[in-house]
């Protein structure tokens, strides 16, 4: 198939250090080529990709000083994938979330939208009612709860390529890997490395809007012998980082739409302990791979049974459920359909939308395209 992937610009394609939706689109656009498939990359300049790669800026906007508005490109990069250059894919898989939909509403070619962030912010409604029409696909199912009527094709679950060796001992610190940011509880995992008395290991960025917060409430923390603060991390550290761990703490507050460093730790033979907060009990399996706590305190308590995972099991569940193979399987089976219907059809087979052509709403039966169909 002929397949544009569009992703976001503020990371580069796979990021240098933090990133989750870059860091997918890189998994999903190599598995692809290494299938046979003609990619196209929309992405930063400063990306490194198997695909033709279609640079929107020369680098990643978080990491660049030299754009005065950072609108600008990403408004330009969807002109091109989805306008000037539509007619060379089969389909557009989209990675910006709803920035998109205008476009791919117009756009000639199917498109089909991964949505990679939480859901349940009050002003999402209004957006995904007028964009009814938009064809999504969910990170997990409970990143759906807040929009069930929403025109969703299919869950597909990251994958991971075989980045991470499976690490079979037990390791003698806990990990922490992420942001530093309120909604990801970092106090929450040092409080429990300090009850517990098991020295944990930090290796998170901290975000310009969350640097207060790190500085005020979980810097101050740090100042104890059992924390070890590393800052950010690359791709090349993340094996030994969390494989060498007895355990990774995944201490979210908030109803988290996927997790990757979840399957990331699994890749390595690593067991999970996490709240029970959106997707978590997706993937984590209760007693098997890791640990799912209501509560700090359980948390604390079920340190204690850690011996009772066991670390081929987690490698296990993630070769099964989450590798680059699998996820890229999942998408080519919704591509795949997607493709024999017009992108016009597509968008109002449901009947659902009105677009507005002259002075009043017209109904989707009033609406032809050169193929005939509404």
């Amino acid at each position: 198939m002929r397949i544009a992937q569009v992703s976001p610009l503020w990371e580069s394609v796979p990021p240098r250090l933090y990133g989750g939706t870059e860091r997918v689109v890189s998994y999903l656009t190599e598995e692809l080529v290494r299938q046979g498939h003609e990619v196209t990359l929309y992405a930063s300049g400063d990306s490194q990709t198997s695909a033709r790669l279609e640079a929107a800026c020369p680098n990643a906007l978080r990491l660049s000083t030299g754009l005065v508005n950072r609108d600008a490109p990403l408004i330009l990069m969807q002109e091109h994938a989805m306008g000037a250059d539509a007619d060379q894919f089969d389909i557009i898989h989209s990675h910006l979330d709803f920035l998109s939909f205008p476009m791919s509403r117009r756009c000639p070619t199917p498109v089909l939208t991964t949505l990679h962030g939480r859901l349940d912010l009050p002003e999402l409604g209004p957006i995904f009612r007028e964009y009814a029409d938009m064809q999504l696909v969910s990170i997990s199912d409970a990143q759906r709860l807040p929009l069930p009527h929403a025109n969703w094709q299919a869950t597909v679950y990251h994958g991971l390529p075989d980045l991470y060796t499976f690490h079979p001992n037990t390791g003698s610190y806990l990990a922490y890997l992420g942001r530093i940011c309120p909604e990801k509880r970092p106090d929450h995992a040092i409080e429990i490395a300090k009850r517990v008395g098991i020295p944990l290991r930090i290796a998170a960025k901290v975000d310009p809007v969350d640097r207060e917060y790190f500085v005020t409430k979980i810097a101050p923390l740090m100042d104890h012998p059992l924390i070890e603060y590393l800052g950010e991390i690359s791709d090349a550290e993340k094996g030994h980082f969390l494989g060498d761990a007895a355990a990774v703490l995944c201490t979210y507050d908030w109803p988290e739409p996927f997790g990757i460093v979840l399957i990331e730790a699994l890749a390595c033979g690593t067991p999970v302990f996490a709240y029970r907060r959106g997707s978590i009990p997706e993937i984590i399996e209760d007693g098997v791979t890791g640990f799912i706590c209501d509560s700090l305190d359980e948390m604390v308590a079920k340190i204690d049974r850690l011996p009772l995972i066991k670390r081929q099991r987690c490698r296990e569940s993630f070769q099964a459920r989450f590798t680059a193979e699998r996820m890229v399987k999942d998408y080519l089976a919704v591509y795949e359909r997607m493709a024999t219907v017009p992108a016009r059809a597509h968008a109002f087979a449901n009947g659902r939308s009105l677009r507005m052509v002259g002075p009043r709403p017209v109904a989707v039966s009033e609406l032809t395209t050169a193929h005939g169909t509404a």
